[in-house]
Formats: structure tokens, C-alpha cells, sequence
């Protein structure tokens, strides 16, 4: 089923609805320096024994709100005008978008409304009351946060800011592999998750920006590979079902997203879930990280000898670490043999 070519309800305007340029990556760079924690990178000498090669993690569940989201979601609200900000702002989210667009808006004092579907993990709706976020409900499929969105936009004139389908997210997104780059100049290949595509599309463009010769391989969970369809098809196809664990990856890839993935990616791959989960037990037993089920994507390509290592240092993105221990993915980790 295809994608309708229309602007769906709830979604941003259309002069925002599109990757950014160098200069908007530029701005977001010197806009979030000293704002945000510039996350460590780790070179764990387990994974390279048992890889036999150079492997940098940019651990981004070091961030500000456990996740690469503050990112993209501080420059937004910093980006707003005035009248915007006494609006406020609005999106729809699984879980970690909402909660750093809530810390964000909180941070500038604007406020925020989170349109949340019913199934959304349990610790990542927490976290988006406890950063100050309004959160209203909503059913499981796209199409549902799109209405809700839509009816919260409508009656409040808040001004939306997509997970992944806004330029001045994806400037953010962009300054993660922008770090990573800097403190790894050697690095060739990187891995990075996929899902709606934001960070992904923000790693090709900020490579772009350093004149950086680097191979972009996206990640994504066989039970959401809507990206690893529309690559196939040349143009977005969507899913009628999704089915992965990994909850940060549920979303289909987006209208500014999939043509730079389209050109930009050098490879795409799908891990299973029994992969990932595989993953993150042997990151948590063997490096001491707790990662989510999104994160362990990249880390699950590697181990499971999905995406190689290269002989030139290759780099992985972990994009968060916001992990329910009460819900399914971290009682099914713990079940492995």
C-alpha cells in the first residue's frame, strides 16, 4: 500500500517538511553547544576482541533525557519566534521525542502537548510527564496520532514538531554524528538506526558538512522495515503491519528522510528481534551499557555479522537508553540462555 501523496493532518507545514541545508546545520551546531552534553565515545576493547576490528560507540543514552531526541527537539524550540513559543509546541511520539520535546519546551518555558498511542512503553510516557509534557492519548496506528495531532493543533494553534519530518530537527539529529566524527576523524563506516529516519538523514548531511568521506549503513528491525521496502521500490511504501520490539523504530520513514536515505545510505540491514535482544543482553553483561531495543539495532548488525566491519575504524551510533524493566523486551532479555 502506498503512501497517499497528500499532507497528512497534524504534520508541519510544508516549508519545514524537508531535510535542512548547510547552514541550518551549521546554526543548530552553534546553537547547541554548551546546551546539550556532548555524549562519550567508547571504543570497548570486548567488541573489538570479538569482532577482530576498531569499533567507536557514540553513546547517546548519555544524553540529556536518555536519548539522541533532545537533539533535534532543543533546536526546534530554540528556532521558534515569539509568537510560536506563546502557542506552544506539539508532536506525536512513542515515547522519546515527546519527552525531549516536553524537556526542551519546559527548558524555554514553552508548553507542551504530547499526543501518545496506547501502546507507547510505559517508563518513556512517564518521562514525558516528568519533563513537564501534557500528554493526550491515542490509538496505536499512524493514523491515529495524525488525528489527534490534528485536533490538538486545532484547538490550541500549537506549532508541530515532527519526530523526524522537520528540517530543524534533523539539524540537530545531525550534530550527533557531527561529535562522533570530530573525535574519530578516522572513521569510514558508520551504523545507524532507522526508523522514521532523522538521525540517519542527519548522519549523511552532517558527513556532508565536514567533507567527510564516510559509508552510512542504516539499521532497521525486520519487523519494521518499511525503509528496506521503499528503498526497493523507489518511492515510500508503507507497512500494514509492524511488529518489533524495538519501539523507537515503529515509525515509517518520512517525506524529508527518504530521499536523502534513498541517495545517501551506502547499505541498509534488518536484524531480527531475537537478535537485538541478544544484543542488548551482551552489552549489558559484557561493555556494563544499557541500551534500548532502537539502540541495539546497530550494535545486533554487528555481532550477528549482518554489516562488517571494515579495516578502517567503524563507528555505531546507540541512540538511546530508555528502557522499560518492567515491559517485554527487557523480561524477554533476561529469558535468554
Amino acid at each position: 500500500m502506498k503512501i497517499a501523496n497528500r499532507k497528512p493532518a497534524g504534520q508541519p507545514e510544508e516549508g519545514i517538511r524537508r531535510a535542512p541545508g548547510k547552514a541550518e546545520i551549521a546554526a543548530a551546531r552553534a546553537r547547541l553547544a554548551g546546551r546539550l552534553r556532548t555524549t562519550p565515545v567508547l571504543a570497548p576493547g570486548e567488541l573489538q576482541a570479538r569482532l577482530g576490528a576498531r569499533i567507536a560507540l557514540k553513546c547517546e543514552q548519555f544524553q540529556v533525557t536518555g536519548a539522541f531526541k533532545a537533539r533535534g527537539a532543543m533546536n526546534a524550540v530554540s528556532s521558534l519566534g515569539g509568537g510560536e513559543r506563546e502557542r506552544g509546541v506539539a508532536t506525536h511520539s512513542s515515547g522519546n521525542h515527546g519527552a525531549a520535546l516536553a524537556w526542551a519546551a519546559r527548558t524555554a518555558g514553552v508548553r507542551a502537548t504530547i499526543v501518545v498511542p496506547e501502546n507507547a512503553v510505559a517508563s518513556k510516557r512517564a518521562a514525558i510527564r516528568r519533563f513537564g509534557g501534557e500528554i493526550v492519548d491515542c490509538g496505536p496506528a499512524q493514523t491515529d496520532r495524525e488525528a489527534a495531532l490534528a485536533e490538538v493543533v486545532a484547538r490550541a494553534g500549537a506549532t508541530v514538531v515532527h519526530p523526524y519530518d522537520d528540517a530543524r530537527v534533523i539539524a540537530g539529529q545531525a550534530t550527533a554524528t557531527i561529535e562522533f566524527l570530530e573525535a574519530e576523524p578516522r572513521l569510514r563506516r558508520l551504523l545507524v538506526p532507522v526508523g522514521g529516519g532523522g538521525l540517519a538523514t542527519g548522519a549523511i548531511l552532517a558527513a556532508r558538512w565536514l567533507r567527510r568521506e564516510v559509508e552510512i549503513i542504516g539499521v532497521e528491525p525486520a519487523g519494521a522495515d518499511d525503509t528496506r521496502r521503499s528503498l526497493a521500490a523507489g518511492e515510500r511504501v508503507a507497512l500494514e503491519r509492524v511488529d518489533t520490539l524495538a519501539d523507537g523504530l515503529r515509525a515509517q520513514v518520512g517525506v524529508a528522510t527518504f530521499p536523502v536515505l534513498r541517495e545517501g545510505l551506502s547499505d541498509l540491514v534488518t536484524v531480527a528481534d531475537a537478535e537485538i535482544l541478544a544484543a542488548m543482553r551482551w552489552a549489558f553483561e559484557t561493555m556494563k551499557l544499557v541500551i534500548e531495543p532502537s539502540a541495539a539495532t546497530v550494535l545486533a548488525a554487528l555481532l550477528a555479522g549482518k554489516a562488517a566491519a571494515g579495516p578502517a575504524p567503524t563507528g555505531a551510533i546507540l541512540s538511546g537508553g530508555n528502557i522499560d524493566f518492567s515491559g517485554e523486551a527487557w523480561q524477554r532479555m533476561r529469558a535468554l540462555p
